[in-house]
């Protein structure tokens, strides 16, 4: 597991854009400060930005075979930074997260499929508040690079960088987030926007 790790996400490169020959399915490492889970939700108009701090990602990922790739991502929700105290101690509340009955969001891939060029399709059951549902995460392939091996030593031995991207749009209400008092449900917009940047490396 990597501390502060998107995303995420279930993650996987196509064979059509790699050069080398793939090997089977590997751990990659997620590279902390150059990765991000991020969410943006409207207070009546205007929307708001935050992002979650901590959180774990076991990644691994077949170049060749996206389906052999799979993906588990753990957020600790009190980790939740929306840049106000005073706001994200509202959030952690029972108000909206309930973060000390509810600790962690979680997230599994189930199925990893390819979606066309550069794209993946990745299937599993989110878990917010106790909650669970099915969710499809539409994943970006950013690019992939084989760092030359003269490089390799300033990088601390990693040979290949990768890079994600995805997102999808929640509704709150249907995890049971902020539906306890009527400033919760109606000031607050349902939708929530969520977008996760990964970047990843091997050795």
């Amino acid at each position: 597991m990597t501390k502060r790790s998107l995303i995420p996400a279930g993650f996987a490169v196509l064979s059509s854009i790699l050069v080398a020959a793939a090997p089977a399915p590997v751990d990659w490492n997620v590279d902390e400060p150059h990765t991000g889970i991020n969410f943006s939700v409207k207070h009546f108009f205007t929307p708001v930005h935050g992002r979650f701090d901590a959180y774990e990602i076991d990644l691994r990922y077949d170049r060749e075979n996206p389906e052999n790739s799979s993906v588990q991502v753990r957020i600790e929700v009190a980790s939740v930074n929306t840049g106000s105290e005073k706001r994200d101690n509202h959030l952690r509340s029972g108000d909206f997260l309930e973060v000390e009955a509810y600790p962690y969001i979680t997230f599994a891939s189930e199925e990893v499929l390819g979606a066309g060029p550069n794209r993946l399709l990745v299937r599993g059951p989110l878990t917010i508040k106790g909650e669970t549902r099915t969710v499809e995460l539409p994943v970006s392939i950013v690019g992939v690079k084989d760092i030359p091996g003269e490089m390799q030593g300033m990088f601390g031995g990693v040979t290949q960088v990768a890079s994600f991207e995805t997102g999808l749009t929640l509704d709150r209400r249907d995890y049971g987030v902020g539906v306890g008092n009527w400033a919760a449900t109606l000031v607050v917009g349902g939708g929530v926007d969520i977008e996760v940047a990964v970047e990843a490396n091997r050795k």
